[in-house]
């Protein structure tokens, strides 16, 4: 939740900085370079930019400053104005109570008539800062903060930043539907694989739902896989809880994932295996773009290639497919593993232009 506080802090003194009225092209450009850095820098300002709309009261502030080059006559414009930021000041002050964030007291002083008109229009800006800022965390709260759709093509992967500060990375042919709130964090697993770096946010659960399955988290690393109605959960790092939907109005058992877990869930049930950290760490390799093998049927392994390629392995007979191998490969290169079957196993390659065909010698 901190990084997303610190946001909000920067946008409201852009927006500030903006409407002082001294805006040179150049401010414009860091502010334009700061927005495009990331979606939530985007959200954040936008979401100020309508609490400032809607805050006209507060903006009455720059209407009512004195002008400098009055004379006497600017004592009454001063008095209503500082009446007018006072109403302000108690104003912030009830939406910062309101609001779950802590928002440091804001202090006005009446100046003289005399004063410089060009300072009241930045009191103004901060104090709708202030507010925006007290009404922008309420509606993270309970509004959504990102709804967002990512996916890969055949035989690429990509990492996307999450509004939350997490991180996602997508495997080949894969697609997540991201909902970000104040209340919860939600990803739709709809196709393919993803491994998530999860922000730690004991206040918002990481929810990764596919199918009837839903995997929680609050700062964890782990990835999900989806084969049709099969899941597969794999834990790298911290603990994520594996729930499932109710079956025949019964309740099904959740199931806690420590680090170093291997969870196959599928219409029967669901199936864990614990190991070493490390050797979980080898199934989500793909992110460095390897495919590791340990005594794995060739059936198996070749499935795991067609995966990443549109050039397909096909195993043209079971003796073929029950062949165990073994080793470190790089996905994008099926044609060199081809070519190592050929030479250390009884295995023949028919190579087409659609697919490569292995059968038994």
């Amino acid at each position: 939740m901190a990084a997303s506080r610190e946001i909000e802090h920067i946008a409201a003194q852009w927006l500030a900085r903006r409407e002082s009225g001294e805006w040179p092209a150049a401010a414009q450009a860091e502010l334009d370079a700061w927005l495009a850095r990331a979606t939530a820098h985007r959200v954040a300002f936008v979401r100020l930019q309508a609490a400032w709309a809607q805050a006209a009261r507060l903006q009455a502030l720059v209407g009512a400053a004195p002008d400098a080059r009055a004379g006497s006559g600017a004592a009454a414009p001063v008095r209503a104005a500082w009446d007018d930021a006072a109403t302000a000041r108690r104003d912030a002050a009830e939406a910062a109570a309101a609001s779950p964030l802590r928002i440091d007291a804001l202090t006005f002083k009446p100046r003289a008539a005399s004063a410089r008109a060009s300072r009241w229009p930045y009191a103004a800006a901060a104090a709708v800062a202030v507010l925006a800022v007290g009404l922008g965390w309420g509606w993270l709260h309970y509004g959504a903060l990102e709804r967002s759709s990512y996916r890969t093509a055949l035989g690429k992967t990509d990492e996307v930043a999450l509004a939350d500060g997490s991180r996602a990375t997508l495997s080949s042919d894969s697609r997540i539907e991201v909902a970000l709130s104040g209340a919860r964090r939600r990803v739709e697993l709809a196709q393919g694989e993803a491994f998530f770096d999860v922000a730690k946010d004991p206040g918002r659960p990481f929810a990764v739902e596919a199918g009837a399955r839903r995997v929680v988290a609050v700062g964890t690393h782990f990835s999900v896989r989806r084969d049709g109605a099969d899941l597969r959960v794999v834990v790298t790092e911290g603990t994520v809880r594996l729930e499932s939907e109710p079956v025949g109005g019964h309740p099904q058992p959740t199931t806690l994932l420590p680090a170093g877990s291997i969870a196959l869930a599928g219409p029967n049930g669901v199936l864990v295996r614990s190991v070493p950290v490390e050797e979980a760490e080898r199934y989500v390799d793909w992110r460095h773009g390897f495919l590791v093998f340990r005594d794995t049927p060739l059936a198996q392994a070749a499935a795991e290639f067609n995966r990443y390629s549109a050039r397909k392995l096909v195993i043209a007979d079971a003796a073929a497919g029950e062949l165990r191998v073994g080793g470190n490969f790089r996905w994008s290169n099926a044609e060199m593993f081809v070519e190592l079957l050929e030479q250390a196993m009884p295995v023949k390659a028919e190579r087409l232009p659609d697919r490569i065909v292995l059968r038994s010698r």
